[in-house]
């Protein structure tokens, strides 16, 4: 470190004080220990008892290590359900489970007793890593946070964590550290991997001035950023608890499994019941021992654990295959209810367009003076308009000195330029001042800035909002769907708006409108039958209509904190294209959540009709509960894969 520079209190790096995590696989020998010693005792048990048979008053010898075996993995099994059972919840999986083998051990099938039990551990060992891998983007999240930040205070850098620093203070960030809060860059450029924020790859050039987000990775230079927002209101602590917050809104397929489980579970449980007494009845060799086998294998297969466990597995996944895209989902049942979405209404500026003015052309009058681009130029130099910096990146040269310089607010500028005197600004500027020709000019349709030189009309530029560039791409995707129902409003002027309707071929465009007028044409349009609609905008005026649509979509990028508090869905990349594949992550989720249903449900009821009928075994049971929920996970997972 230089001399100059002041001292640095804390030395090292933050990351040095952090526990070594264990090894990798000391973690997997802790996870699988039980299962693997269970499997090692019920082969030694098995061994022994094809190799030395022993019974005493008809018990095995090697009764002791099925029980070992089977107490390795079946005693957290059992612990658990009878702690339900104290808090009022009986009929739960890990009763049936249980129950079926404390009664397969009763009647003296050992193996099988301890089979059902390992086969059920190490599927909810396998479904733990399937929900570490759908959470594993949310965790990427968590470990981007950085947890401690490096200030300059009273000329002196400190480690401090985020939580403690204030705005306006002002933070250093070296090469390849990630920004720990949102705020201004200052005295240089940088560039920064914003793929943790956006989903975007492609590193982002951010000029001085410009905001820098929490979270994204400054890939070159030291930079000084002065805080805009704290902590818990950074752009970074926002979508945390957005994905966090998520699986609490269920979807109602996910309701409606949880309730059904808790119907069917004791239903099946006092029809296995059934299946051992009232058999007494009929059957004229009755045997008892034969009768309660059939019951135990009933309660095996009955367990709903594919159910239970895939189906919110497979939502999770689809919020967090989003989420990796750039697309927050803010529960589960908008994953749902994005799927049956038929018509979509977007804003226009800052959603379609770029919401930044650039000049698209100029024309110039006959008799003009040959230097008036620049003489306009020299005037918005004066200017932080956005439309003059338009036009100082279109004019080339350097600006002329200005003199007795008069601002119109709205309007334009007055001044003298090289000894002329120089009128630049809107067409009622122009009227004011009596500027002739202006009737000459047609462009009703488009934002015009005139330029006068010593009260002669000398040309005009013609500005437009440009589209993005994906955004007739996320049209003709929306289409594709069969999503014909593409609506823009927006209270831009009305012939702006149509010009850009009709380049991305929307059913209709509509401007010059307030935010009470969106609200009215969105709820008529509510009142169709059939309809389900989808509001996608920005900005402070859609927060109404975002909240109103029946699926309010923000552009979060840059777009108003207050609009992407009311959405149901919050586009991080600004991409327009993103709500097709919204669209498309939605109804993936389902068609997975649903096979699972299916595959669940079929195999659960063969089996079940078979196992009543005496031409199930416990081994098949296994299979319909263990290897179902397996299968079920699996595919539940896949969504993950399709996403990468």
């Amino acid at each position: 470190m230089e001399a100059s520079s002041p001292a640095v209190s804390c030395c090292e790096s933050p990351q040095a004080k952090k526990p070594k995590e264990p090894g990798k696989w000391s973690g997997l020998w802790s996870m699988w220990r039980s299962s693997i010693l269970s499997l090692a005792s019920l082969l030694l048990a098995i061994l022994g008892e094809y190799h030395l048979p022993t019974h005493v008053a008809g018990i095995s010898l090697w009764l002791p290590v099925y029980l070992l075996s089977y107490g390795l993995v079946g005693y957290p099994v059992l612990k658990k359900g009878w702690e339900l059972i104290r808090q009022g919840e009986v009929f739960t999986e890990f009763f049936l489970m249980g129950i079926a083998t404390i009664g397969a051990f009763a009647i003296g099938e050992y193996p099988e007793a301890v089979v059902v039990m390992l086969f059920y551990t190490i599927g909810e060992l396998l479904q733990h890593q399937a929900v570490s891998k759908a959470k594993g983007n949310i965790q990427a999240l968590l470990d981007i946070r950085p947890d401690q930040a490096r200030i300059v205070r009273e000329g002196e850098r400190l480690w401090v964590k985020p939580e403690n620093v204030k705005i306006g203070e002002i933070l250093e960030v070296q090469a390849g550290e990630r920004v720990p809060l949102d705020g201004t860059l200052l005295h240089r450029a940088g560039s920064f991997n914003t793929s943790a924020i956006s989903g975007e790859s492609m590193p982002a050039i951010i000029q001085p001035g410009e905001e820098v987000l929490a979270g994204m990775v400054n890939l070159e230079n030291l930079l000084t950023i002065q805080v805009s927002r704290t902590f818990q209101d950074s752009s970074l602590s926002k979508i945390i608890r957005t994905v966090q917050q998520a699986m609490s809104k269920k979807a109602k397929t996910e309701q409606f499994i949880r309730k059904f489980a808790r119907i069917y579970t004791p239903i099946v449980t006092y029809l296995a019941l059934a299946l051992v007494v009232l058999p007494y009845f009929f059957v004229t060799d009755y045997q008892f021992r034969d009768w309660l086998y059939r019951a135990l294998v009933f309660l095996v297969i009955s367990c709903p654990c594919a159910l239970v466990i895939s189906i919110p597995l497979g939502y999770f996944g689809g919020i967090g295959a989003a989420s990796r895209k750039g697309i927050l989902f803010k529960g589960s049942n908008y994953l749902d209810l994005i799927t049956k979405v038929n018509t979509v209404i977007f804003d226009k500026t800052g959603t379609l367009t770029r919401g930044v003015f650039s000049v698209s052309k100029m024309e110039e009058m006959a008799g003009a003076d040959k230097d008036w681009e620049l003489l306009a130029a020299s005037l918005e130099a004066k200017s932080n308009h956005p439309i003059a910096r338009a036009l100082l990146e279109y004019v080339e040269g350097e600006p002329y000195p200005v003199s007795d310089l008069k601002e119109y607010a709205g309007k334009g500028l007055l001044g003298l330029v090289q000894g002329k005197q120089v009128l630049v600004g809107n067409q009622p500027l122009m009227e004011s001042h009596n500027i002739k020709g202006l009737s000459q000019v047609n462009g009703a349709e488009e934002t015009l800035i005139f330029c006068a030189v010593n009260d002669v009309l000398c040309g005009y530029f013609v500005l437009a909002d440009q589209v993005k560039e994906d955004a007739a791409a996320a049209f003709d995707a929306l289409k594709k769907m069969g999503i014909h129902e593409l609506i823009i409003l927006s209270g831009d002027k009305r012939e702006v708006v149509e010009a850009v309707g009709e380049a991305l071929s929307a059913r209709q465009a509509i401007g010059g409108l307030l935010p009470e007028d969106k609200l009215v044409i969105l709820e008529k349009l509510k009142q169709e039958p059939g309809k389900l609609i989808a509001f996608v905008g920005d900005g402070i005026n859609d927060a109404p209509a975002l909240a109103a649509a029946d699926l309010g979509i923000a552009m979060g990028g840059m777009g108003s904190d207050l609009a992407i508090e009311t959405a149901d869905v919050v586009i991080q990349t600004d991409q327009p294209s993103r709500v097709a594949l919204a669209i498309r992550i939605g109804k993936t989720t389902r068609r997975i959540v649903w096979q699972n249903i299916a595959l669940a449900f079929g195999v659960k009821f063969l089996v079940l009709s078979l196992g009543a009928a005496g031409l199930a075994g416990m081994w098949e049971a296994v299979f319909a509960d263990v290897g179902v929920a397996l299968l079920a996970i699996l595919n539940a997972i896949r969504i993950n894969t399709i996403y990468n």
